[in-house]
């Protein structure tokens, strides 16, 4: 599942016409570069909600035939927040664990990873879910979660920031009504609480694209490295 129902208030005025999840890197739209990784990792169903300009991210992804994989939508008249979006698009993620990526996230993670990761989640029923996890970047400097022994612990240090990249298993968001607005903080801290989360920390690239600001810096980032490929083509 990709989330993509954010209305994107920070990026404002870029989201007053465009979804977030349209905006681009490079040439092409952020939630593509999800697509087409899911794709390459073998993934051949996708799950998109949406709501703020929904209608334009159905128009631009279609049913995915482009991309070789089938996308069904799972639209929210107001946004749901993250476990409440979630748990409305249950019905269509089936009985087995999922990855969840948030769409305004822009990485260099290998999403096989992912696919890898489900299959052993939804055969271990000690764990609710498995969060991937970053250094702290300039604008959450004092992080998210703690990691300790491959498991996500109530304390310690140092802590670490979640990617907006989770694996679940559907029982997780069982007890949230469809269409009822839910975050997703409180059912992970009572997860974790119980021990039934776990964890890895990712070192690669990895950018939390929320602010018109740092979308412009990665836009530069991305033009540098393709010049610099261009100029340079690997042996």
């Amino acid at each position: 599942m990709i989330l993509a129902a954010g209305r994107g208030e920070r990026m404002r005025p870029l989201t007053d016409t465009t979804p977030k999840a349209l905006l681009a890197v490079g040439d092409k739209p952020l939630i593509v570069w999800h697509i087409e990784k899911l794709v390459r990792a073998g993934f051949d169903e996708i799950v998109i909600n949406h709501a703020h300009l929904g209608h334009l991210i159905e128009s631009a992804l279609g049913s995915g035939e482009e991309f070789d994989v089938d996308i069904f939508y799972s639209p929210e008249d107001i946004a749901l927040e993250t476990a409440g979006g979630i748990a409305n698009a249950l019905p269509l993620l089936g009985k087995h664990a999922f990855p969840v990526i948030n769409a305004d996230v822009f990485c260099d993670y290998d999403f096989r990873d992912l696919h890898a990761e489900a299959v052993m989640l939804q055969d271990d029923p000690s764990r609710d879910c498995h969060l991937v996890l970053v250094d702290n970047p300039q604008h959450n400097r004092d992080g998210d979660f703690v990691l300790g022994n491959a498991m996500v612990v109530p304390e310690g240090a140092p802590r670490l920031t979640f990617s907006g990249i989770g694996i679940y298993r559907p029982e997780l968001f069982y007890t949230i009504p469809r269409g009822v607005k839910a975050p997703l903080a409180p059912l992970l801290r009572g997860a974790i609480a119980a021990g039934r989360v776990s964890g890895e920390c990712y070192t690669g690239m990895w950018t939390d694209v929320g602010t018109p600001e740092r979308l412009a810096q990665l836009n530069q980032t991305f033009q540098r490295k393709v010049i610099h490929y261009s100029k340079e083509p690997p042996a």
